[in-house]
Formats: structure tokens, sequence, C-alpha cells
């Protein structure tokens, strides 16, 4: 039995199928690989390259050496070699990030749900699980709700909807799909593997919903933190003029007094504050800042490669070499035009000055600007809207090699239910890859 048809479900019961298991997957929603879907802003961010050393490093100490057994048995060459083999092309961005080339997230889905198909599981969707009951240190029994699944499928000529009904359809994962009200139902099996994800982007179906199970259970649940998560800043109205504006390759910096964590790579402002990949990698640690003290401020450098004296002769050079033309007009062959006028607006330089309106204190103003614009303070990290959760049930618990829990015996936890949370850059959905595929044969050598 698997529950949870995440990234590490699905690759959990393809893995104990193929090996000669019988296996039941539940999924909750009306779809497998619903996070998957989201991941890279929808194109998904398969894995990260790299040596494994290297991958785990990205993770805090004590995390990296708990997944170290899972990656080495379960490789990130292993995860894009099984898309690639069925037509996926991919590619790695300098930051190590691999993508597809020409598709998207659902066709990595749907790649994954012709494993399953394959491996002959039993895929059973809008079945949430409802309780996990442990007897005398087993799982006796899990119970969980099962109805019809009605499918839409978009009638684009029209706008309108073509429905039929299915139960437990493996779907495509561009229709519609309403569960109904349903009944309570038991189910029984000899190993179970929960991996129903977090409580992070709810929408998603990871609703923390196992954490209740397992703290019943008798397991300890670390507290749970934003991590991969837009930042929500002080004065909101003060943004809704840039959301949607995107800063590339920049450097994000976390300050509470002194500077306490930074982040190079793109930044994108939104009605309440900021998101987009440098804002995500740091806002697990502004988090836990947020709790332990004042408010920390969030700076951007927008010229990292610079040094101050180097952005100074910059726009020295800039003003000599063309007097007359606009200010505004150097700096948005690099900067998005409404980031400029509101630099402009900082500085106190009116917004059509000529470079030899500008004196000295002005330019330098601009400059220091330029390498460290505060945008405000953090108000509140969203852990409704990360990818990612921090917490979840403590590492110490459940043991490495095998990912069975140390307190039940046919139990075997994986995925984000752990107290996992590496940084933005496919470490994640590695994780669950890995952690996922060491559960599925630590069950079938337990069959064995």
């Amino acid at each position: 039995m698997v529950i949870g048809a995440g990234a590490a479900g699905i690759i959990a019961a393809w893995r104990a199928a193929s090996l000669g298991a019988r296996v039941v997957l539940l999924e909750k929603t009306a779809r497998i690989g619903t996070k998957i879907l989201i991941s890279g802003g929808g194109k998904c961010n398969i894995t990260h390259d790299g040596p494994i050393e290297d991958l785990l490093r990205a993770f805090r100490p004590e995390e990296g050496r708990f997944l170290r057994p899972s990656f080495y048995r379960f490789k990130n060459t292993e995860i894009v070699e099984m898309l690639t083999d069925r037509g996926l092309e991919v590619y790695t961005r300098p930051d190590g990030r691999i993508f597809p080339v020409d598709r998207m997230a659902k066709d990595v889905v749907a790649i994954l749900e012709s494993y399953l198909r394959e491996a002959r599981v039993n895929v059973r969707l809008a079945c949430p699980v409802t309780s996990l009951n442990v007897v005398d240190g087993r799982v006796d029994e899990i119970r969980f709700l099962r109805g019809e699944v009605e499918e839409r499928e978009i009638d684009a000529p029209s706008g309108g909807y073509r429905a039929k009904t299915a139960k437990n359809l493996l779907r495509d994962v561009n229709t519609e799909i309403v569960v109904p009200s349903t009944k309570t139902y038991g189910l029984r099996a000899r190993q179970y593997i929960v991996c129903v994800g977090g409580s992070s982007y709810p929408n998603s179906g990871t609703t923390g919903d196992g954490w209740p199970w397992l703290r019943a259970a008798g397991h300890t649940v670390a507290p749970l933190r934003a991590a991969l998560a837009p930042l929500y800043l002080n004065e909101r109205d003060a943004w809704v003029d840039l959301a949607g504006v995107a800063l590339r390759d920049i450097v994000l910096k976390g300050r509470q007094g002194k500077e306490f964590v930074r982040w190079s790579g793109d930044m994108l402002f939104t009605h309440q504050g900021i998101s987009g990949p440098s804002a995500l990698a740091i806002s697990r640690l502004v988090a836990e800042r947020i709790e332990s003290g004042p408010e920390p401020t969030i700076e951007v450098d927008l010229m990292p490669n610079s040094t101050p004296e180097e952005v100074g002769a910059w726009l020295q050079n800039m003003f000599t070499t063309s007097p007359h033309r606009r200010l505004g007009d150097f700096l948005e062959d690099t900067i998005p035009a409404r980031v400029v006028e509101r630099l402009l607006i900082i500085a106190e330089i009116p917004l059509g000055a000529a470079g030899k309106q500008i004196d000295r204190k002005s330019r330098n103003r601009l400059a220091a600007l330029l390498k460290g614009w505060t945008l405000g303070r953090v108000r509140h990290v969203s852990l409704e809207k990360g990818e990612v959760v921090a917490g979840g049930v403590v590492l110490s618990e459940v043991d490495p090699k095998t990912m069975q829990s140390r307190l039940v015996e046919n139990l075997f936890l994986c995925g984000e239910i752990l107290d996992i949370a590496g940084p933005v850059g496919g470490y994640n959905l590695q994780a669950a890859f890995a952690t996922g595929f060491v559960a599925a044969e630590s069950t079938i050598k337990r069959l064995s």
C-alpha cells in the first residue's frame, strides 16, 4: 500500500510493483503528481546535476547525512534516464537545474504514469485516507474515502464541457475532475509506504494529513515552517505597481542587523512582496529569523558582478560619453523600466534628467541603490504558498538505509512528510524520488 501519488509515491509504487509486489497506490486528489506539475513554474525542474556529494551539501548537515544512502541508491542520473528513455529531451542550466527541452511538467507526469501502467500498479484516485490504524506496533488497516470521479474535458470550440463518469481514473492532467461526496472503506496490506507530502501549497492536495496519523502512532513531528515560499513585505501597497516585474541575475540578501543569508538568481515582484527563485531560496532562513527576533530586512544587489566603485565609474563614464542621453535610457538597457523609475524617485533624480544634469551626490546615491536597494522588512513568509515545508517527522525515528519507521514495524516514510527541505533547484524532487525508491526496495526485502 502506497499512500500519496506525488513524486515519492509514484516512484515507490512503480519500483515495488516492478519487483513483483501487488501494489495499491491511493491518492486523495483526482490526479497524480500534482506537486510535480507546479515545479519549476510548470516546466518541471526534474532534479539537480552534479556529483551526489554536491547535492547532499545543498541540504542542512543532518538532512544530508540522512539522505546519503538513498541518494546513492537512486541517483539523479537514474530519474533522468527513466524520462529520456521514453523520449523526453532534457538540458542542464548553468546553475545545474535540469529541465525538459521543449516539454512541460505534464509530460514528465505522463511518462511516470506510463511506468505505473506497465508495472500494473492499482492506482485509485480521489481516495483520501482518513486514518492509519496501528495495533501492537504494526499498521493493521487504513481507512479511506472512495467515490465516483467525474471527468470534464474542455470543449475548445464552444467553451463548454463534455462530461463523463469514471471510477478511479488515471487521467490526462489537462482535464478537470470534480469529486463528489463518498463513504468510508477499510483496506489492509502487508507493508505500508506513507508519502502524502507536507502542508505547503494545500491547493495541490498536500494539507498535512499524514502528521496526525504518525503522531498517533508515536512519531514526533518537528515544528513546521515555510520553505521555498514567497516573502510578504511591509507596506504591501508599495509593490502593486511593480507586480509581475522580474529582475534577472541579482543577489538577494536577508539582514537582521548583519547579513545572514544571500542568494544569486532571479526575483519576481508580487502584489504583496517578492517571489522567484532567489526569494524562495532564502525563505526558510528568513522565516526562522522572524521567529527569533525583529523582522528581517530584504536588500537586492542589482549589479552583483561589479564593486560599488566600478558601478560609480560606469555611471560616470556613461554621463561623460553621452551627456545628453536620458539617464533612464541608460539604465533600462539592463534594468526593467518600472524599476528604473522607482530607483530614480528614491535617489531624488528627475525622471527625464540627462547625464550632464546629474551631480556627484545624486550619482553616488544611485550607485549605492544599484548595489544595495532595501526593499523593506518581511512581515510574513507564506507556508500555504510555498513549494516545500520545513519540519515533519524527525529523522532520528526513521532508518535512512530503508526508510522504515523505527517505531512501527511495517511502516515506511518518504518524501516531504519527513523533516527535510532542500533549496530551490530540483533538490527536493530528487529527495522524494530517492527516498521513495529506497522505501519500495526495502518493503520487497521484508516480503521476501
